[in-house]
């Protein structure tokens, strides 16, 4: 499995592999054809209640990642879109892109290690 992770705003390479958008929102400032996405999942982020609560605030970072990681778990529309990245990420290089300044306090280092877990389910 070849999972990196990338912000958006970073110049596109060739490996980059498979670009998907990991963002509930479009970035600022960049217009679809710098971008150069192969795919845009809303559905895998973080519910919109969780990421206003989050606001990359680095102090409720580990209480975000456990409801995000549940979330993952638990929500349907989630579950598919988990299942669909981890099968791309199987045969081929997949980049997950994300806008956030913070490349450490982000969800998209959580979304990159739950889906490294190969289908091992955290909340049985």
């Amino acid at each position: 499995m070849s999972i990196q992770t990338k912000r958006i705003y970073e110049e596109a390479l060739e490996s980059d592999g498979t670009r998907i958008l990991v963002d509930r929102v479009w970035p600022r400032g960049i217009s679809k054809q710098r971008a150069q996405l192969d795919e845009w999942l809303k559905d895998i982020t973080p519910s919109t209640e969780l990421r206003k609560w989050f606001q990359h605030d680095p102090d409720k970072f580990k209480e975000f990642s456990e409801a995000y990681r549940q979330e993952l778990a638990t929500h349907s529309e989630k579950i598919q879109a988990v299942d669909y990245v981890r099968d791309l990420a199987m045969n081929k290089t997949i980049t997950l892109l994300y806008a956030a300044k913070d490349p450490v306090y982000n969800h998209v280092n959580v979304l990159k290690e739950y889906l490294e877990q190969n289908g091992e389910n955290p909340f049985p």
